[in-house]
């Protein structure tokens, strides 16, 4: 074996293949962009949208239908009036707001997989949520908890995906008002990646902080981001019992929330782009304004689900032109305020994998990368407006992810010297494959899709002319066939097992299985 001037060491033709052919299934570590991003919004018009957002605080007021949140805002000096509206001075919110952090650290019970996140590092997070899914026959169907085991046990091995979250799917095989709790374990033990938490009633949220407890101690919660919640206002300017209760769980705990308006362009905002991102952002404010009343400087992100809906038929889109423009503008939103944001990613409406999919999804990953978002959530399986998860979708979408990493990335400069030397060497009418430089660098140069055939038809066809869905499903198989179980102390394990069986005494199975809603 032989080092060559720059440090590389050769290897001979078999070796190299055999390093081309092994996965590596490392986790990449958290983005940290290195491109300019894309800001629609001169000064002026930011602060427009910020007088507008602060008039609606002031004049039309937030309606909080949670007895405890009206307390603690009159605690907090906010005006209540008819009951449960209540009205934000714009100094408070400014000086709520300040407390929240600009940046910190998620931890995984892996070190390895600690994240920083805000200011310029960003995340990549699968999607959530799905009644349904695509699974690996390319069959949709109810899903159940081994679906979901699946999904999280691909989340670990693809490495452009930083989460495991929690349910990809929803599991139709335990009842709903447990389900939460094998939810949880399911993100805990197949993956050691950081995760989502339950947010669907506040004791459901609490179960979750618990069982972080277990797996990372009591203490190290109190100092440390392990988990993330996510909390959905009702646009226009509505928040409820269930939320703020969850809400207040997590921010008691010092773990971060995504205070996440629910937004539907045009049915639940004004039909108008620069209006529509000045209610969001009112109603992202109030939200992260009363995590800081609940705990001054716990960790909160600026949070929205972003849609546009069909004026023609009601039905929400994705990868308009509109969408990219508000992810743009709230990206300069959040920015101004000095907090991290989470926006939606691969979205898509189309009900397999197809040209729609494709082209929906990767429009908003893109706009996404430019607007500079932080947490990425929705970035793997979404497909029919969220109905399913698509196995398929689910491995291509991350491959785009890491496409999108790579670029977000910025120009790679460390080797320019190097490769400028070699245009010497190979001179006028020679070609690359084999010189030094190129052999050292194949295979970080260039972005080489696995999941995407670049061949010529001929040899497509010799090979079975095999298409994307196919090919993905093919993916999907080999990766779980290759799974091994990150590790889990045995001790934390069964202190996890023995609370969620003392918890499934205590909670009533009420709901029948397979129950739809």
């Amino acid at each position: 074996m032989s080092v060559d001037a720059v440090g590389t060491v050769r290897r001979g033709r078999g070796a190299r293949k055999a390093v081309r052919q092994a996965r590596d299934m490392t986790m990449l570590p958290a983005l940290r962009r290195g491109i300019p991003l894309t800001e629609p919004m001169n000064a002026q018009e930011i602060e427009r949208i910020d007088v507008a957002s602060m008039d609606i605080l002031e004049n039309v007021g937030v309606v909080f239908r949670d007895d405890i949140a009206i307390e603690d805002w009159k605690r907090a000096g906010a005006e209540v009036r008819d009951g449960d509206r209540v009205h934000l001075d714009r100094g408070l919110v400014r000086e709520l707001i300040k407390t929240i952090p600009e940046t910190f650290t998620y931890h995984a019970r892996n070190t390895a997989n600690n994240l920083p996140f805000g200011r310029e590092h960003a995340i990549f997070v699968p999607m959530t949520g799905a009644p349904f899914l695509r699974d690996l026959d390319d069959v949709r169907r109810n899903p159940t908890l081994e679906d979901l085991a699946n999904f999280h046990k691909l989340a670990h091995m693809l490495p452009a995906l930083h989460s495991s979250a929690h349910h990809i799917v929803e599991p139709y095989d335990h009842p709903i008002s447990q389900r939460h709790l094998r939810i949880t374990y399911s993100s805990m033990k197949h993956s050691d990646k950081t995760f989502m938490g339950m947010t669907t009633s506040p004791r459901n949220a609490e179960d979750v902080l618990e069982m972080c407890a277990i797996l990372f101690g009591e203490e190290f919660l109190e100092t440390h981001p392990v988990v993330t919640g996510n909390c959905n206002g009702n646009s226009p300017l509505v928040w409820d019992e269930t939320m703020l209760g969850a809400m207040r769980a997590f921010n008691r705990r010092n773990q971060p929330v995504l205070c996440s308006p629910f937004v539907l362009g045009g049915a639940n905002t004004p039909a108008s782009v620069a209006p529509t991102v000045a209610q969001l952002n009112a109603e992202a404010l109030r939200a992260l304004a009363y995590t800081q009343v609940v705990r001054k400087g716990c960790p909160a992100i600026y949070g929205h689900y972003l849609s546009t809906v069909s004026m023609k038929s009601g039905a929400p889109m994705a990868g308009t032109p509109e969408i990219s423009l508000m992810n743009m503008m709230i990206g300069q939103m959040a920015r101004y305020y000095r907090v991290p944001w989470r926006s939606s990613n691969t979205l898509g409406g189309a009900k397999t994998l197809d040209a729609q999919a494709g082209y929906e999804s990767a429009t908003t990953l893109m706009a996404l990368q430019m607007a500079g978002t932080n947490y990425m959530w929705h970035s793997a399986g979404w497909n029919e407006a969220g109905m399913h998860c698509s196995m398929a979708k689910f491995v291509i979408d991350a491959e785009q992810c890491a496409m999108a990493y790579r670029m977000a990335e910025g120009i790679r400069w460390d080797d320019f010297d190097e490769a400028i030397a070699a245009v010497g060497d190979v001179g006028p009418g020679g070609h690359y494959l084999g010189h030094p430089h190129t052999l050292a660098n194949f295979q970080r140069a260039f972005f080489m899709p696995e999941l995407f055939d670049n061949n010529s038809i001929e040899q497509w066809q010799a090979e079975g002319g095999i298409e994307a869905n196919e090919r993905a499903l093919k993916y999907a198989r080999d990766l779980l066939n290759a799974y091994q179980e990150p590790t889990l102390d045995a001790g934390v394990n069964e202190a996890l097992l023995d609370y969620i069986a003392r918890r499934e005494r205590d909670i009533p199975a009420a709901d029948a299985l397979n129950q739809e809603y």
